[in-house]
């Protein structure tokens, strides 16, 4: 069964293209790469109806995980955990466990630079703490806002900074083992092909062939001009389990595919190793 996983991005900065939204970009590919099934990437706006209605909309749809990045911060724009919290009824409070990671983060903070180390938990400091109830807060390895942790209805929720680097960390110290664990002997498998003086619109049967005859393969034209010549990416993809030899099915289906486009007048630039 495909492990299912949805990416939620909050921010106006991404909307108005301020800011690159390279956190989506990173989890599809490395969630892809453990062998999950990205679903769906959503940016939204940083208000709290966006928030809300977009988590209720994703936890209907029932997917093993949903990752949020960004609004775990201090400022008054910082409010994914009040949405999470609208979105399945539930009360803010202050999480002493989460309390305890933003003072201590400060204490470090103030240490490396020589600073005092009797901390103020000022209003900001302790929004950073404050977490729907019965939710989990994670280890930020990197800065002060923990992530959150949230079983619901079968899905696991996580909420994790916007800020690349801590997101990154988060991921990969806490997320990756659990994905691995439920796609289990899953892989995702990919190869590519290219296609020389051949259209695109040439191509479409062909590809439609080849994924008809191999179920599971997903066959993805990517168009480029060499030249003013038409150059044409073929990219081959699958989720497998290892018992079923994904890579050696792509192998079989990238050759299928370079005969096919032969055929039909085409030359394949790059093909696979006999």
């Amino acid at each position: 069964m495909a492990v299912d996983l949805e990416i939620v991005c909050v921010g106006n900065e991404l909307l108005i293209g301020k800011i690159k939204d390279t956190n989506a970009h990173y989890l599809a590919k490395q969630a892809t790469r453990l062998g999950a099934n990205v679903k769906r990437v959503t940016v939204i706006q940083d208000t709290l109806e966006e928030i809300a209605s977009t988590i209720y909309e994703a936890i209907a749809r029932k997917p093993q995980f949903i990752v949020t990045t960004g609004g775990l911060g201090p400022t008054f724009d910082d409010k994914t955990l009040q949405g999470i919290a609208k979105a399945l009824n539930l009360k803010l409070e202050v999480n002493p466990k989460a309390l305890a990671m933003v003072k201590q983060k400060c204490v470090e903070y103030a240490k490396k630079r020589h600073l005092p180390t009797e901390i103020e938990l000022t209003p900001p400091r302790v929004k950073m703490a404050t977490l729907p109830e019965k939710t989990e807060p994670i280890n930020n390895p990197i800065g002060t806002a923990p992530g959150v942790r949230v079983d619901v209805q079968g899905t696991v929720l996580f909420a994790l900074p916007g800020v690349p680097v801590e997101m990154e960390a988060i991921f990969n110290e806490t997320i990756v083992p659990l994905v691995k664990h439920a796609v289990g002997s899953s892989v995702f498998c990919e190869r590519s092909i290219f296609a020389d003086n051949i259209m695109e619109s040439r191509l479409a049967p062909l590809i439609d062939k080849v994924m008809s005859d191999n179920e599971g393969v997903y066959v993805k034209s990517h168009p480029k001009r060499t030249e003013n010549k038409p150059h044409v990416e073929l990219h081959l993809t699958i989720i497998a389990c290892q018992e079923q030899m994904p890579a050696e099915k792509l192998v079989k289906v990238a050759k299928q595919l370079a005969v096919l486009i032969k055929a039909n007048g085409g030359l394949v630039t790059v093909e696979l190793e006999e």
